[in-house]
């Protein structure tokens, strides 16, 4: 997904707050209203079965703050504003509030999701398709790069979601082979990005051809004035779901790489660090389940203690492993990316990405595990040349500056 871009320390969010509010109320009135109903599960949003199963297959478990509060007034109709920083569960909240409305006996685009990036709009093609799958929803991606042809073809066939970049999009309105008519949802990603990236009249021009009657969901991470305009011209009485941007931090986390140039010489260096990461607890992410096996016994072979999950294991397995790590008992756990967000683990202070993840705000939800609540915690990543890429990103993602690992790691924990 397209990072955005993170604020620099010269940020005041005091002021940017009292701005945000000066621009949020119009001749005193309220624009907005806020909305705070919460659901802490799931099943208590009233979802039809067959949603719920596409959400509990794709690996959901509890929603995370913006969905507990932002899928059920999608789901109404209401016109919403969410404000969240990237990586909290955005996609999936349009994703559910667009599959519970659709109308799928109808194969007409009944709803269009715009994003700045073709690889964000093919992301949210996955997880629509993921998470409909057993609702047998059609989506496409229209992206620029791609043949227009082969996109006039599939949208002629019948689609339920047309996910796009607003060039293309456009482009298919404008050829009439993306019929408007029966359009009732319209969701901007990312919103802040593509006005920075000077889509603003584009979006402007799609908005005109569109129905008047019209759903609109606005997501982004922050709300630049722009961004409210387009609230204030286009949206009917919408209202605002704020995720604070304190909820989710890497404050007091050191991290460090260490640079293993090939993948086949990880596994040494894993086992040099052995001593260090049990002397407290560690968590390891691998990025599959195959290497989760893999990797456990390997270190098992090497008369190294370690426990391993994955979401192959069945949950009572999961639990009695977890239990063990809890109390303290097991002290490395090897697991996969679909479980880091469900390790709450009181005493880690050491996470080891043995794999990056394939994903940057994926990398918060793993180290983030570390330093919760204010305790420092260290995050140590493997970097192969292949991955120097990724690094990179993850670094300009977080605003972070990442260093090489020095020799005495013990001292740090």
């Amino acid at each position: 997904m397209a990072g955005m871009t993170p604020e620099g320390s010269q940020f005041d969010a005091r002021q940017y707050d009292s701005k945000m509010n000066d621009l949020l109320t119009q001749d005193g009135e309220e624009f907005f209203t806020s909305y705070d109903e919460v659901y802490d599960s799931f099943d208590a949003m009233g979802l039809q079965e067959n949603l719920l199963r596409g959400i509990y297959a794709y690996g959901f478990e509890k929603p995370s703050a913006i969905q507990q509060r932002g899928i059920v007034p999608f789901c109404k109709g209401l016109d919403v504003i969410q404000q969240a920083q990237s990586g909290t569960g955005k996609t999936a909240t349009f994703c559910s509030g667009i599959l519970q409305q659709l109308e799928y006996g109808l194969v007409e685009c009944q709803a269009l999701v715009l994003a700045p990036t073709r690889e964000l709009a093919q992301q949210i093609e996955k997880v629509m398709r993921a998470l409909g799958d057993y609702l047998g929803v059609k989506v496409h991606a229209c992206v620029g790069g791609t043949s227009v042809r082969e996109d006039q073809r599939i949208l002629s066939s019948g689609v339920h979601v047309v996910v796009g970049t607003p060039g293309r999009v456009f482009d298919m309105l404008r050829r009439q082979s993306l019929r408007p008519d029966y359009i009732k949802m319209f969701v901007l990603d990312e919103a802040d990005e593509m006005l920075s990236r000077g889509f603003k009249d584009q979006i402007y021009d799609i908005f005109q051809l569109l129905p008047s009657k019209i759903q609109v969901g606005v997501f982004s991470a922050t709300m630049p004035p722009e961004a409210l305009e387009i609230t204030r011209k286009f949206m009917n009485k919408p209202v605002r779901i704020l995720v604070k941007r304190d909820e989710l931090t890497l404050e007091g986390i050191k991290q460090f790489y260490v640079n293993v140039e090939k993948e086949d010489w990880k596994l040494e260096t894993l086992c040099d660090l052995y001593e260090t990461l049990a002397i407290t607890q560690s968590v390891i992410f691998v990025n599959t389940r195959r290497k989760v096996d893999w990797l456990t016994d390997n270190m098992r072979s090497r008369d190294h203690t370690v426990s391993a999950t994955h979401g192959d294991m069945d949950q009572n397995t999961r639990d009695i492993i977890m239990r063990e790590f809890r109390s303290g008992s097991s002290r490395v756990l090897i697991t996969t990316d679909l479980l880091a967000r469900g390790i709450d683990v009181q005493q880690v202070s050491l996470v080891i990405n043995y794999d990056l993840p394939t994903q940057p705000e994926n990398y918060l939800h793993r180290i983030g595990r570390g330093g919760r609540f204010g305790r420092k915690g260290v995050a140590i990543n493997f970097i192969t040349r292949d991955d120097e890429r990724m690094m990179f990103d993850i670094q300009r993602f977080y605003n972070v500056v990442i260093e090489e690992l020095p020799s005495n790691v013990a001292d740090l924990l």
